[in-house]
């Protein structure tokens, strides 16, 4: 028989005060991101271990290699307060870095993270001064939209000498849901005896959206390199321009120009994928005396389902 084996922990909150600001962030016309304060970085992490080491325990109930999950949790959150990095790949990397050090009998490691957004409250300006501004202290969970990162590292020397060497690493923005209420069609799409949809010359588009990329150099995943990071938020601020410009005949449609403008745009992203589902409002009712005036509602399952992964030339 072969066996592969894995193990480890997940959903691993870690909430961190005053982390490292991020800036040096390369700006985009299409973007007013430029950078974090890091006030409170908080973050979702699962960490998967790989290692022929740990089959003792799967054959004979061996645990002396076993490092045991709620360990790692605690190596999580102790690490945590020891990363002065910035960016959720960075503490990705910085993690599986010390695991490995740390622990020999781990050959591998899968970690994951989703961002865990907080935003600042808006709040009167003090001592009189007209308007509002943002807290420095108080802060509002959101359900929006967010960053998520995955690195596999392994032993071995990457290209700057360390013992570290990332294995494959995507960076993303999910859980965007973007509503468009012009601008939008589905036409000449092939029909049949069971083809029961009419064709839209023009459509309100709802669609949930996941975005998720690769560097051409692994290392600039991390974040050491601010001008080479490809920060979320900007991804995230792309791809809603392009929706707002670009009058598509289909959602394959407008994802594919997503892509091409994307990577036009940042010359480090070797690949860029998309998850996007089919969210269209039901028609409920319509004005008989304005076409613009209607009413919808929510759509029943199941939803259309479109991914897509565009590649540079020799990749």
């Amino acid at each position: 028989m072969r066996a592969d084996i894995s193990y480890g922990k997940a959903q691993i909150g870690l909430y961190r005060t005053c982390a490292t600001p991020l800036s040096g962030i390369t700006p985009i016309p299409e973007s007013q991101f430029t950078g974090r304060p890091n006030t409170l970085f908080a973050a979702e992490v699962n960490v998967e271990v790989f290692g022929d080491n740990f089959m003792p325990a799967y054959t004979h109930g061996d645990n002396r290699n076993v490092v045991a999950t709620d360990t790692m949790k605690n190596f999580v959150l102790r690490k945590g307060l020891e990363f002065d990095g910035a960016t959720l790949e960075g503490l990705l990397y910085f993690l599986g870095e010390q695991f490995l050090a740390t622990y020999p009998q781990m050959q591998r490691l899968r970690l994951t993270a989703e961002e865990q957004p907080f935003t600042p409250a808006p709040v009167p300006r003090q001592e009189g001064g007209a308007g509002f501004t943002t807290s420095e202290v108080l802060f509002s969970r959101s359900r929006n939209d967010h960053g998520y990162a995955m690195l596999e590292v392994e032993r071995g020397l990457d290209q700057q000498g360390t013992g570290t060497r990332i294995l494959d690493h995507h960076s993303g923005r999910v859980g965007l849901q973007l509503i468009k209420v012009t601008g939008s069609a589905f036409m000449s799409f092939a029909r049949d005896e069971y083809t029961t949809l009419p064709e839209r010359r023009d459509r309100p588009l709802f669609i949930y959206l996941d975005v998720f990329w690769r560097y051409a150099d692994p290392a600039h995943a991390a974040g050491t390199d601010p001008s080479r990071y490809i920060p979320s938020e900007q991804v995230r601020d792309f791809v809603q321009v392009v929706f707002h410009d670009f009058v598509s005949m289909s959602i394959q449609h407008l994802i594919h120009e997503m892509g091409t403008r994307l990577l036009a745009r940042f010359p480090h992203m070797a690949e860029v994928s998309f998850e996007a589902q089919n969210r269209l409002w039901d028609t409920a009712f319509e004005s008989q005396s304005n076409e613009r005036l209607k009413v919808y509602t929510d759509p029943r399952p199941p939803y259309g389902l479109i991914r897509l992964t565009l590649r540079r030339d020799g990749r």
